[in-house]
């Protein structure tokens, strides 16, 4: 037995038995849709294209880069996010959230947030705020997250969610401890977390967990992928990995899921080596089915993961 089965066969069982957290835990609710960050798919530019190959792997529908060099360009948001909304709809299927560079209450997020609104779509992704590693970091938290507070305030006037993913690095909410000590202060629920659980295995180590029990009220999407930690001339890094070959803990992940009972969007995420799609890129150096191959045989493994919980 591989680790990939070793995983979808352990997933329940005793490990997933109510004693494992408190007994008020919500039961879970059944098939969850699930979504893809169209940066692997920058190498298709038209929507109907798009919309098709999505189908054909077997998403539920799209979260849509609205951003530089993405699917739709922000300087365009009113004559091409309609559009691609058109044709996922075509295909039954949705468009529900966005990935954007979004970090101020400005004109240009005001012009991304209300185009969508006006095409139902609700959830967004923010940018990230880097920190200036050679000023004092708490200062910098602070007045980060008056600026998240006037971006909560615009999703508020447009019914908007914005998600700030826990990306790994030098940022704002890699290590979910500050994020979570600003949305103390912001008390919206137009903002929250995109949970990457493999953002948060590669900084947090052993203690995942606890970041995860503490910024799960706040939790609004989750974003899943898997890596393993490779060395390269003489340096370690972080390396994409197929789902269940890597370092994410994901038996324990999904006891957690399943406590906490998570009902919001998902999106996959393929930063594995697959011809540059996982790059964003806009040609493809591997044979396009060798690509969806690779992206079917994930989502199956995650809907056997996710049935089982």
């Amino acid at each position: 037995m591989n680790r990939r089965q070793f995983i979808g066969t352990t997933l329940v069982g005793s490990t997933l038995a109510p004693s494992a957290f408190a007994t008020n835990a919500a039961p879970v609710a059944a098939s969850p849709k699930i979504f893809v960050f169209s940066k692997m798919f920058q190498w298709i530019e038209d929507y109907d294209q798009l919309a098709a190959t999505i189908a054909g792997i077997g998403f539920d529908g799209l979260d849509l880069t609205v951003r530089p060099a993405g699917h739709v360009l922000p300087e365009r948001v009113e004559e091409d996010l309609p559009k691609a909304v058109a044709a996922f709809k075509k295909h039954k299927l949705e468009i529900p959230m966005m990935v954007t560079t979004i970090l101020d209450a400005d004109a240009q997020s005001e012009r991304i947030l209300k185009t969508a609104k006006s095409l139902g779509i609700k959830h967004y992704r923010m940018g990230w705020y880097p920190y200036d590693l050679k000023k004092e970091i708490a200062p910098q938290s602070v007045a980060i997250g008056q600026r998240i507070k006037a971006v909560a305030a615009l999703n508020e006037k447009y019914g908007m969610v914005g998600h700030y993913q826990n990306h790994s690095g030098n940022y704002f909410g890699a290590s979910l401890w500050d994020f979570h000590q600003q949305l103390q202060s912001i008390t919206s629920s137009a903002i929250g977390c995109q949970y990457d659980i493999n953002h948060a295995t590669a900084e947090a180590g052993g203690s995942w967990e606890t970041g995860l029990h503490l910024i799960a009220p706040h939790i609004k999407s989750l974003a899943i992928k898997d890596f393993y930690w490779t060395k390269n001339n003489g340096k370690w890094g972080k390396l994409g990995c197929p789902l269940g070959e890597g370092v994410v803990n994901w038996k324990r992940y999904f006891e957690i899921w399943k406590h906490y009972n998570f009902q919001v969007p998902i999106t996959m995420h393929y930063e594995y080596p697959l011809g540059g799609a996982e790059n964003g890129a806009k040609k493809l150096s591997i044979p396009s089915q060798d690509l969806i191959t690779a992206m079917k045989k994930d989502l199956v493994l995650f809907k056997e993961w996710v049935a089982k919980v």
